[in-house]
């Protein structure tokens, strides 16, 4: 469960960026609908995250830290969140244990 939080942090992040940017973009304009205003907050914060996720990666692909760490941060956290990895496991065959079963 370590990683759901810093995976909040994450979304939650571009999603307030979203919000604050699209105040800054309607502080000129009049915008009475709210359709109109939540499709603008939808797709600045896509851009945003967009944005520091490819710089992040691109961070990652020079192997510099300091990109990818700055990036991260305007994310929400400074690295990816890092998932354990599992190992696959032999397919069952389960034919061979039904015919044990039925032979005792």
């Amino acid at each position: 469960m370590p990683g759901l939080f810093i995976s909040a942090m994450r979304t939650g992040v571009p999603l307030v960026a979203g919000w604050l940017l699209t105040l800054a973009a309607g502080a000129g304009f009049d915008i009475d609908s709210t359709t109109v205003s939540t499709a603008v907050l939808v797709v600045l914060a896509l851009a945003y995250y967009l944005l520091f996720r490819c710089l992040e990666w691109l961070g990652e692909r020079a192997r510099g830290t300091v990109l990818q760490n700055l990036a991260g941060v305007f994310l929400g956290w400074a690295r990816p969140p890092a998932y354990p990895k599992f190992e696959q496991l032999e397919p069952v065959d389960g034919a061979r244990y039904l015919s044990d079963a039925d032979s005792k």
